[in-house]
């Protein structure tokens, strides 16, 4: 069955790096889209990332572009996020997903979603 499975959150400090992890399983990883979310305490799951089928297509929420980027492993079947320059407001437990389908064009929707890790938790301290 499909299983997604983060790792690699941690206690930082401001401007440090992180390397999120998303270990797929039960599908093939380049075969579809995939995203990374977020979601701070009190605050509605927000859209982080989005890396397109076979990698060949990257877009960024506009908070953070230019300091994250999402990859892909076809050998391990594994998703990543590297976040760099990391801020407070980074704080959150963040999620990988997988989009539903093709069709589905609106990549910051969560309806467009159908699985969704346990998520791991990254905290940023000032």
């Amino acid at each position: 069955q499909v299983q997604l499975v983060e790792s690699g959150g941690s206690l930082v400090q401001a401007g440090d790096s992180l390397r999120l992890s998303c270990a797929a399983s039960g599908f093939t990883l380049s075969e579809y889209a995939m995203a990374w979310w977020r979601q701070a305490p009190g605050k509605e799951r927000e859209f982080v990332a989005h890396i397109a089928y076979r990698g060949t297509n990257r877009n960024y929420a506009d908070s953070v572009k230019g300091r994250f980027t999402i990859s892909g492993d076809d050998a391990d079947n594994t998703l990543y996020l590297q976040m760099n320059r990391l801020k407070p407001e980074d704080t959150a437990i963040y999620y990988c997903a997988r989009k539903s389908s093709v069709l589905a064009t609106c990549i910051s929707s969560k309806y467009n979603y159908d699985y969704w890790g346990q998520g791991t938790q990254a905290t940023v301290s000032s």
